[in-house]
């Protein structure tokens, strides 16, 4: 009877062995590269980014300014409310409103252009050839069969740092 029930047990410890490794081979090993910290690392010093980061400061400072017009405004416009002056709060109410409409309207249009640069700052075709080969040699050599983008359209909820390949992909770029 114990050699019955070692047997089973032997058995039922080789099925779930056999199974597990079964399951294993079936497994898909994914790498991530985070290809804003690739341009970063490789454009961080040219012209064509000091230009973008110039722009970028440029429109935060502008941005910086018209909202402390606006908080000015709007200290303007209490302290007339407190003084029962209802023309003169509602003139600078009008201000107001016109001041936050530039603003949106500012932001709009040059997060559009600062996003059309950046796009074409990663987008050189021969930078874009090496990147690609790279990327699959390493997958390759460290045996993944696929390899996505942190910036891509799919969402990545999580993944392990250990499928991210974005140094070596780095370090063999500077080879």
């Amino acid at each position: 009877m114990k050699n019955l029930k070692r047997n089973i047990v032997v058995t039922l410890f080789l099925i779930c062995a056999s199974a597990l490794m079964s399951a294993q081979q079936h497994i898909t090993n994914f790498g991530i590269v985070d290809t804003n910290k690739v341009y970063e690392h490789f454009f961080k010093n040219s012209s064509a980014i000091k230009v973008y980061e110039q722009k970028k400061n440029d429109m935060q400072k502008e941005v910086n300014k018209k909202t402390e017009e606006l908080k000015k405004l709007k200290e303007k416009k209490d302290q007339c409310e407190e003084l029962g002056d209802k023309d003169g709060a509602a003139k600078i109410q009008t201000q107001i409103r016109e001041k936050t409409e530039y603003l949106k309207d500012y932001t709009t249009t040059k997060n559009l252009e600062l996003q059309n640069l950046k796009k074409s700052l990663t987008e050189s075709n021969d930078f874009y050839i090496k990147l690609s080969k790279t990327i699959k040699r390493v997958a390759e050599n460290e045996g993944l069969s696929m390899v996505l983008s942190l910036q891509g359209e799919s969402a990545i909820l999580w993944y392990s740092s250990s499928v991210d390949i974005t140094d070596k992909v780095i370090k063999e770029l500077e080879k």
